[in-house]
C-alpha cells in the first residue's frame, strides 16, 4: 500500500515514514497536494498551518485516497474539524504512534 504523509513536523514525518515502511508499505512525505492519484491512504495533521489537514482532506479523497487525520487527544476542536471535513478516520497522536498498523488496515481495506 502507498501512503502519503502530509506532515510539516520533521520528527513526526520521519517517525511515520519509518513506521509505515517497517510494516512493508511505501511512504511518501508530501509538501503539497499531488496532481495525480497514487496512494491508497493519506495521513494528515489537523494542527498543521502549512499543510492544513481539514482543507486537504476532500482534495485527497478526490484523488482516491482514504484519509486518516490526527491531532492531540486534548485538541477537541481540531478533532471535530476533521470530523466536519469528512475524513475517513480520526486518530489521536498516540493512536497514530501505537496503532498505525491497525489504522492503515482499517482504512486501507475499506
Amino acid at each position: 500500500m502507498k501512503v502519503w504523509v502530509f506532515e510539516d513536523n520533521l520528527m513526526w514525518s520521519a517517525r511515520l515514514v519509518k513506521s509505515i515502511q517497517a510494516l512493508g508499505h511505501e511512504a511518501e512525505v508530501c509538501t503539497a497536494l499531488p496532481k495525480e492519484p497514487g496512494a491508497q491512504v493519506a495521513i494528515v495533521n489537523l494542527g498543521s498551518t502549512t499543510l492544513p489537514g481539514a482543507e486537504l482532506a476532500p482534495q485527497i479523497q478526490a484523488l482516491g485516497a482514504k484519509v486518516i487525520a490526527h491531532a492531540g487527544h486534548k485538541e477537541k476542536p481540531l478533532l471535530e474539524l476533521g470530523r466536519q471535513a469528512g475524513v475517513d478516520r480520526i486518530a489521536t497522536n498516540s493512536e497514530l504512534t501505537f496503532k498505525i498498523e491497525a489504522l492503515l488496515e482499517e482504512v486501507g481495506s475499506v
